[in-house]
Parts: C-alpha cells; structure tokens; sequence
C-alpha cells in the first residue's frame, strides 16, 4: 500500500535561526534591545538572564577591541597554552643548568736553575687620614593624597556604575556619606549626581555613582568589580546631560 503524500511545507513560515545564542534579545521589563552578555538594561537598570562574572568580563573586552569572537571556549584554551609555555621555559633552564660543568686543568710546578738577588729598599707607608662628614638622610615622602568624593564631568555623555540612589529629600550628606564608604572599600572615582540634571535618570534622587567611561562593556566590568566589593545591587548606566 502506497503512503499518503506529505503535506507541503508552508512558504510563508518564517526561518529558525541559525544559533539563538548569537541573537540579541530584548529587556523582559521595558522591551530594549541588548547585546549579547550585557548584565543589565541600559534603559531601566534590570538585571538580564545572561551569565556574568570573569568570564563575561574578559568577552567584553575582547568584542570591545576584535569585533569576530570566536566563543567561551577560547579563555580555557589560552589558560592551557600559557601553562604548557611556562613548563616548557622551566625545563629549558634546568636542563641547561645540568649541562654546565667546570673543567679544572693541573699544570705542573716550574724549577727555575737561575737564582737571582734582588735589593730591597725600605718601604715608605704614608698614613692618610680622612675625616667623614656625616649626611641626614633624606626625609620620607608625603602620604599619598586621598582621593574625595567627586561629581559629574560637565557637558559629558557617557556610562558610569550606580551604586545606590538617595532620595533628594534625605539630602545630599547621606549620599556623600554613602559615596565615602564606596572609597574606603576601594572602589573608583566614586561621586554624587543630581539626577533633576540628567535627562536620562528619573528626577528627585541623588545618585552615587563609580566610574566614567565612553563604552557600556567598560561599565558592565566595573560592575562586576563593584558586585566583588559588596554592592550586589550595583548595576551600568548610561548618563546623558
């Protein structure tokens, strides 16, 4: 018995994707677009269903330098070929250090037939005398300055680290007073904003901020930094005057 034909395919159906890991995808909260492992929305601050950490850091600065990435893939291999290197040099010089060996060449004693005298006169043995000045040593170098709590640059578009905001009716010595504390856990170029001045912040809030920079992939490392320092909440931002 002959089978039933199969039905024909429908033209109209739209293709699959050839990889749905090379896709971007859209922010599930406020629907904007983002590239693949970005960590938050650069429109509304949420976290995103991609991996982070080391990583997704060093991807990051290779899509920000290379635009072809060959995939995760690479990092464990790079990590393999700097161990074999390193065991190779270390066999290098010990085996060079066994090959060296010192030759000693005896030589036997010379009689000599003919003595000869010599007149010896009387030595002169000057005594010289010299007088030390003593020297102060130098005085130690001042304590390096400590870097304060800074402020948005004038004029510039960029992205930066939100590490919490303040509401403006609490004032700005609570922020400053946050900004201090991400000093001493040693975060950088740590600042307060007022977010009634920017465009793209939601009004009413003082900002404490880490960081400057004219690239996202920069921002989202740092966030990673800041997340290692304890500010889990931390997330990139992009700021427009």
């Amino acid at each position: 018995m002959a089978l039933p034909p199969s039905p024909p395919e429908d033209p109209t159906a739209p293709p699959e994707a050839a990889d749905e890991l090379e896709r971007a995808g859209e922010c599930p909260r406020c629907g904007t677009p983002y590239e693949p492992g970005q960590e938050y929305c650069l429109n509304c601050g949420l976290r995103l269903p991609v991996q982070h950490g080391v990583v997704a850091a060093l991807s990051g600065v290779w899509r920000r330098r290379i635009p072809w990435y060959p995939g995760d893939w690479i990092w464990p291999v790079l990590l393999g070929l700097v161990i074999a290197a390193g065991g190779a040099a270390a066999a290098i010089v010990y085996s060079t250090g066994q090959k060296r060996t010192s030759t000693i060449v005896a030589t036997p004693p010379v009689h000599s037939t003919t003595s000869s005298t010599v007149p010896t006169e009387p030595s002169t043995t000057s005594t010289t005398t010299s007088t030390t000045t003593g020297t102060k040593p130098p005085p130690p170098p001042p304590p390096p300055k400590r870097a304060g709590v800074g402020s948005w640059p004038a004029g510039k578009t960029g992205y930066t680290v939100v590490l919490t905001s303040v509401p403006a009716g609490g004032g700005r010595a609570a922020a400053v007073a946050q900004a201090r504390r991400a000093l001493a856990a040693g975060l950088r170029r740590v600042g307060v904003l007022d977010s009634s001045q920017f465009s793209s912040l939601h009004p009413g809030y003082y900002v404490v901020f880490s960081g400057v920079f004219d690239a996202s992939a920069d921002a989202q490392t740092a966030a990673s930094r800041a997340h290692a320092r304890g500010y889990g909440a931390a997330y990139p931002r992009r700021i427009t005057p």
